[in-house]
């Protein structure tokens, strides 16, 4: 049983946890740091305890203190979220031993499938296809580079325990090999106290594509289908949408079974997410395994009508899947926008300020997860993401036409955001198409394409304008005659007010 969670999370992150949590009849408690001690997930928990000062280190990654917090409150089960130790094989280990369940995978899992070597290893005797590359460390740079002449260039060089895009580089000419693997073992180094490092081959117009995994500790494992992740800055996810507009139900199948037998490599159990790269044929290779939930589960929630966060927590609890295979079907189609606070003109350079407007969007098909309100400051410690926002429509268009009308009604004031930029997105026609890479950003977008639609609307702003200073020179002289012109205009002031 599990009588109470711990969600050793903060933000968006752990209101989405609770949230589920609450449905279900299981108390919740907050762990929070001094700078978040009236954050909405610390109000939103029926217990909370802080933990530390601002800076992460000396707060939300401490796992004594996490621990601690579980043996204060009477917390029987720790819900790690997504980021911060999530996928912490330590972290599983120390509720492991005291006695605390820890909703996510084993402890061994979360280590094979954390290393990208050792995943590599683990899956190839399951005949999951791989990117042609090292299976090794390396860190002999004449020796690295011979290797990467072999597999032949463009070559990426990668941190072997890396992940969002730290450690990768990306060297197209042999002459920056030296310095670029320099640079990747540094960053490593500086990112994850590891500095070993391998190469694989650079797959060119590349997709990102992800299949979401459910397992449970029965030995029973499902996909709920794929989710398309091409749309990228600096190596990290700013769209996603499920299913993708490409992969047919042929293709989608190879991918699911895919999934499931990097899962039975390692015995995995809990909600993880399995990612490959995809080339302009649609054939795929193994990138790596995430052992936790994803910040884009939303869109495969929209699809699936499941609750990802309720299947945890069922199969921490030790119950087989209620569902096969066959029992699953998509359900229309979803998309996800991260609302960052981000200056797009300038590089998505982070943004930091007080939300002066907060003011989230509403209808039909619309849902945002986020972890802030108005007035509350954007602080400097913590991922810039403010907010996930996610449409469902019946088809891809749908969704797309449903989200640029939430883009637009979504207002915030105060800081600079990408929400801009995810606008000039999803109605550039090779994201209509369906044909985008993770090169996106590099071929299509620079900041005057934003400057341009800022004028655009200026110009319409204006041209209702002229209209209704015309239709209050009709109303004054016809004024009988012009009832319905009067109640448009006044319809327009409030929508340029908005």
């Amino acid at each position: 049983m599990i009588n109470k969670i711990l969600v050793a999370n903060r933000g968006e992150i752990a209101l989405r946890v609770m949230r589920s949590a609450r449905e279900m009849g299981i108390p919740t408690v907050a762990v929070y740091s001094e700078t978040d001690n009236t954050a909405p997930h610390v109000l939103y928990a029926d217990e909370a305890v802080c933990i530390g000062p601002p800076p992460s280190a000396q707060s939300y990654l401490l796992i004594d203190k996490i621990i601690d917090a579980c043996k204060q409150t009477g917390a029987d089960a720790v819900h790690p979220g997504y980021g911060f130790l999530s996928e912490n094989a330590h972290f599983a280990e120390a509720c492991e031993k005291a006695d605390i369940t820890f909703i996510g995978p084993s402890s061994p899992a979360i280590k094979v499938m954390g290393d990208k070597l050792a995943s590599k290893q683990a899956v190839k005797d399951f005949g999951v296809p791989l990117v042609p590359g090292m299976d090794e460390p390396i860190s002999d740079v004449a020796a690295a580079k011979k290797i990467a002449e072999e597999i032949g260039y463009p070559v990426m060089i990668k941190a072997s325990a890396g992940g969002g895009g730290k450690g990768m580089r990306i060297v197209h000419d042999p002459k920056d090999f030296e310095e670029q693997m320099t640079r990747a073992v540094s960053e490593a180094r500086s990112s994850f106290g590891d500095d070993s490092v391998f190469i694989e081959k650079f797959i060119t117009s590349p997709k990102h594509i992800e299949v979401q995994i459910l397992g449970d500790q029965h030995g029973n494992i499902v996909y709920l289908f794929e989710r398309e992740c091409s749309i990228q800055r600096r190596n990290q996810k700013v769209i996603e949408e499920a299913p993708s507009a490409v992969v047919t139900p042929e293709v989608r199948k190879k991918f699911g079974e895919a999934a499931v037998n990097v899962a039975r490599s390692c015995n995995y159990y809990g909600a993880g997410t399995v990612e490959f790269i995809a080339d302009s044929n649609l054939d795929f290779y193994f990138l790596e395994m995430n052992t936790r939930l994803q910040v884009e589960h939303p869109v495969t929630e929209q699809i699936t009508g499941l609750d990802l966060v309720k299947e945890q927590i069922k199969i921490a609890r030790g119950e087989k899947l209620s569902f096969a295979q066959d029992d699953l079907q998509i359900n229309g189609h979803s998309l996800e926008v991260r609302v960052y606070a981000e200056d797009p003109e300038n590089n998505f350079l982070p943004d930091t300020g007080t939300l002066k407007t907060y003011r989230r969007p509403q209808g039909p098909g619309i849902r945002v997860d986020d972890g802030y309100e108005p007035g509350m400051e954007i602080p400097i410690y913590y991922d810039p993401m403010i907010a996930k926002l996610i449409t469902h429509g019946k088809d891809r268009q749908e969704a797309i036409e449903r989200m640029r009308r939430a883009i637009r009604e979504y207002q915030i004031e105060g800081i600079k955001t990408t929400l801009t930029f995810c606008d000039f997105v999803l109605g550039h026609e090779e994201f209509v198409s369906g044909k985008f890479t993770t090169k996106f950003v590099e071929e299509h977008f620079t900041p005057e394409v934003l400057q341009k639609d800022v004028d655009a609307d200026t110009a319409l702003v204006a041209a209702l304008l002229g209209a209704e200073l015309r239709q209050k020179q009709q109303s004054t002289l016809h004024p009988a005659q012009n009832t319905d012109s009067a109640k448009n205009s006044g319809w327009k002031k409030r929508m340029n007010k908005r």
